[in-house]
């Protein structure tokens, strides 16, 4: 597949040197500033190109219109809406835009777009605020995610001494009479596994479930982890994630804002609603944090735009025993650090962006496909075709790649766990965990 990709920023890059690594990918990346794309080296997969999307003969130099898929995630987003139009027009039959404006997600403005070439917009805050919204319904979990409109539910959970699963092999775990869930993954240190029956699991491991969505508090109960109502949240940061997650919550939820820059409050003063208090101040100030109540809040989130500022107002506030913490992380190098130093959830837009852009590849069958941020793993809800390698024999007999695990399934809109003796058929849709595994192979595994 040829993919050209034109901003070199840190969404852009990231999407270029992953996709880049796969086999059967013919990856461009331009970027009018050649000092964006000096840290890239060209390679028969990835090749890094001085041009400006709004450019028609940029864009033809850079192959377009052979293009399978074209993707512009520069900064500004009218350059974004230009370039898909413009490569639409010159023969890329799908293109992406990354916007900036929550608005422009509403069917009115999604058909609109479409009628300029625009198949598609991402707006990755907004996708990260859904995500944190998400993860207030189940804060004892380190990532939440709902398929297959939550009739099974993707769970990573940080299990300690105390709770029944340390010490057990995957086999040894309590027996039902229908299974309720599945360990398709368990991070440990830095090293992620995709487990056996003979699989022990151990103190401080991040242990990666699918379940059926009505089973999920049996897996809290294993993990040995409280069931807490979110009802105050305390948030550093007024960023575009952190006013979109606000929007988009529950008006019981009270929320105590923290903003530094008077500019900023000044934008956003008139914009709140009434379950939110504005501070101008720091969320790292111990006293601002006790004059507002943090020993009272289930959660405390640092979504500025700094990383490790992110990181440390974290630390801090565990000081005061909050339930939940979630920093936005933007380095992914520092991910693994981030989630050693117990931070709750870690958000990060490059991945959640390459999560949605992946559903675009692996076709119209895939409704959802979600990166992990503490896994270096995607899961994915596909259809199994007629006909595919998928179907028609017990999941044992299939050789599965390496890294591949069949999470669940829902088949005639009922959910159901998957073991080796499962028949997949036709038209099941599938969760399936990925481990540093090419999209093209996941793929072709579902397609006849």
């Amino acid at each position: 597949m040829k993919i050209v990709i034109a901003g070199a920023g840190e969404v852009g890059t990231h999407l270029a040197n992953k996709l880049s690594a796969e086999e059967q990918q013919d990856i461009t990346l331009m970027d009018p500033d050649p000092k964006r794309l000096s840290g890239l080296s060209n390679s028969a997969e990835l090749l890094a190109v001085v041009g400006d999307p709004t450019d028609a003969q940029d864009l033809r130099d850079c192959n377009v219109q052979h293009a399978d898929l074209f993707i512009s995630v520069m900064p500004d987003e009218p350059t974004n809406i230009l370039a898909c139009t413009l490569a639409a027009s010159i023969g890329a039959p799908e293109t992406i835009a990354r916007v900036s404006n929550h608005r422009y997600l509403a069917p009115e403005y999604t058909r609109f777009f479409e009628g300029l070439g625009v198949t598609s917009l991402i707006y990755p805050e907004e996708l990260a605020a859904e995500e944190i919204n998400i993860t207030f319904q189940n804060p004892w979990a380190r990532q939440y995610i709902e398929l297959f409109n939550g009739n099974i539910v993707l769970l990573g959970v940080k299990v300690r001494n105390g709770s029944e699963l340390v010490g057990k092999k995957l086999i040894e775990l309590p027996h039902v009479e229908r299974k309720k869930f599945h360990v398709v993954a368990i991070k440990r240190g830095t090293e992620t596994i995709i487990p056996s029956g003979q699989t022990s699991i151990e103190h401080g491991d991040i242990v990666f479930f699918t379940a059926i969505g009505s089973d999920i508090d049996e897996v809290r109960q294993l993990a040995g982890k409280k069931k807490v109502e979110v009802k105050r949240v305390v948030v550093m940061g007024a960023s575009s994630i952190a006013m979109r997650t606000i929007a988009k919550a529950n008006r019981s939820i009270e929320f105590i804002l923290f903003e530094k820059e008077k500019r900023r409050i000044e934008e956003i003063r008139d914009k709140l609603p009434s379950n939110v208090t504005l501070y101008h101040g720091d969320g790292r100030d111990p006293a601002l944090l006790e004059e507002v109540g943090i020993r009272n809040a289930q959660v405390f989130m640092a979504l500025t735009e700094n990383s490790e500022t992110n990181v440390l107002a974290c630390l801090a506030a565990k000081r005061y025993e909050v339930f939940k913490t979630i920093a936005k992380e933007e380095n992914i190098d520092y991910i693994p650090l981030a989630e050693r130093l117990d931070i709750g959830t870690i958000i990060n837009k490059k991945l959640i962006a390459a999560g949605y852009i992946y559903r675009s590849l692996l076709g119209q069958d895939t409704s959802t496909v979600k990166c992990l941020t503490i896994a270096n793993a995607d899961v994915a809800e596909i259809v199994a075709r007629r006909g595919s390698p998928i179907t028609g024999k017990p999941v044992k007999d299939l050789a599965l790649p390496k890294g591949i695990t069949l999470g669940g399934m829902v088949r005639n809109g009922v959910p159901h766990m998957i073991d080796g003796n499962t028949i997949i058929e036709p038209y099941d849709l599938v969760v399936v965990f990925c481990y540093e595994l090419a999209i093209d192979k996941v793929k072709a595994l579902f397609e006849e």
